[in-house]
């Protein structure tokens, strides 16, 4: 059965598959229009490891932020995420 819009239109969901942390600024546009919880703010170290911001016994220095997935399967593919980024660090598609 094919999904449609509310007045009958076919719609495709697109779901959130990846984000690119050496394209992604970590800017938290698409953070703040997720309603689902499906990405976070994390740190990266010089080395590129991953490192929670809320992580007091993390002794890594953080270069800098980015989004990760945390929840891909609460993505529902309203592609928000992908309309509000500056720099296009996210992939989509189908499930």
């Amino acid at each position: 059965m094919p999904l449609v819009t509310r007045d009958g239109r076919s719609w495709e969901p697109k779901y959130l598959l990846s984000i690119d942390a050496t394209v992604c600024i970590g800017c938290g546009r698409c953070f703040k229009v997720c309603s689902r919880d499906v990405m976070t703010l994390k740190g990266v170290d010089e080395d590129g490891n991953f490192i929670n911001l809320d992580d007091e016994d993390d002794d890594g220095e953080i270069e800098r932020k980015v989004m990760v997935m945390v929840d891909a399967g609460g993505c529902i593919g309203c592609s928000a995420c992908a309309r509000v980024c500056p720099t296009n660090a996210q992939a989509h598609g189908a499930a």
